[in-house]
């Protein structure tokens, strides 16, 4: 929106021309959605005090938690608002790229809100079924996955690039349909599991996207993808206005998450972000290598999936309690180390991730 406002003003002034950056539009996409959020923050918590929509916490789990019942929850719509926001004005709209991310991101957003308003408002305990969320999700998941196939102008961009391999790179045909489906909904529902601690989700969320917006920027610059030896991705290098936006609105909403936390994100924040992440991840071709960087999702889900096949095979339990970090919280680790830790592994698998580039 203000880059089409910039283009106009640039035949007054030529220094305009500077709006065209996208690093600087980047740039000013975490400032927008990190002011958004800080400035917001303190209002929407009020809000939902006021409302009491908090959050309701399980009495099997850690006892720590049961001082938490009754935080406000939904502040996911804060970290949404803040990057579509930020996006829409910085952003070039005309890219389709932008637009499938955000509108994936907030179309996930939705089922989360649906779900966190059952639980929270209308005081149903089971939220929005198991498999309507599914079902949905299905939905959203394989109409991204079929517009980017259709579109996509070249077969680079449905092809699985495998990092370090730089020979290996494997044609995926119709077949890229499914990879995309498993990986945004893959995606959406790891983010959700992780989301169980304060800070534990929105930080390692936070650092991906910053990962791959660095990825968006090289794949889309024609002469970095050679380079590097990367899928050259026309028009991907916009995507970092949204990855931009995500940052600060998700440093901006830490602010308030951190332990212990003033506000939850909710399905409605945590759905959306995966979605966003693995649309991401599609779109610059790096599925593999966010499930690098992803590794604390990747975990998360691992040991639910561990979990819930041991007890039914066998009556018996792997972990204490899954998601995984509860199984360290009833081993007696704090929370507060529980989630730096996380965080501090996210760190290492994002640097991972990026060495890629030039372990190739």
């Amino acid at each position: 929106m203000l880059l089409l406002l910039a283009e106009y003003l640039q035949q007054f002034y030529k220094g305009f021309a500077v709006f065209q950056y996208l690093t600087l539009r980047g740039i000013l996409g975490v400032l927008t959605a990190l002011s958004l959020s800080l400035f917001l923050g303190p209002w929407m918590i009020r809000t939902l005090q006021t409302r009491q929509i908090g959050q309701s916490v399980r009495n099997d789990g850690p006892q720590s938690h049961l001082s938490k019942s009754g935080t406000p929850t939904m502040g996911g719509a804060l970290i949404l608002s803040a990057i579509a926001v930020s996006t829409l004005l910085w952003a070039d709209l005309s890219n389709r790229y932008v637009w499938v991310v955000l509108i994936v991101t907030l179309l996930f957003g939705g089922i989360g809100w649906v779900d966190d308003y059952r639980k929270v408002i209308e005081k149903n305990s089971k939220g929005l079924p198991s498999r309507w969320k599914y079902f949905w999700q299905s939905v959203f998941g394989l109409a991204a996955a079929i517009f980017l196939y259709v579109t996509a102008p070249s077969a680079v961009e449905t092809t699985l690039i495998v990092p370090m391999l730089k020979d290996v790179s494997i044609p995926l045909g119709v077949g890229f349909m499914v990879l995309t489906y498993f990986v945004i909904v893959g995606s959406s529902n790891a983010v959700n599991l992780t989301d169980g601690l304060d800070g534990l989700a929105i930080l390692p969320t936070v650092m991906v996207g910053g990962a791959l917006g660095i990825f968006c920027y090289l794949s889309g610059n024609v002469k970095f993808a050679e380079y590097l030896l990367i899928p050259y991705v026309p028009g991907a290098g916009e995507l970092i206005v949204f990855c931009g936006a995500l940052i600060g609105a998700g440093l901006g909403f830490l602010w308030f998450n951190t332990y212990p936390a003033q506000v939850f994100m909710g399905d409605v924040g945590a759905l959306a972000l995966g979605a966003a992440l693995g649309t991401i991840a599609v779109i610059v071709r790096q599925e593999i290598v966010l499930f690098i960087m992803g590794g604390v999702f990747v975990m998360e889900t691992l040991s639910v999936v561990i979990q819930v096949a041991s007890f039914k095979l066998t009556g018996r339990r792997v972990f204490r309690m899954a998601p995984i970090h509860h199984h360290f919280e009833l081993k007696g680790w704090p929370e507060p180390r529980v989630i730096v830790r996380f965080w501090i592994i996210t760190v290492i698998l994002v640097l991972i991730g990026l060495a890629t580039l030039k372990l190739r």
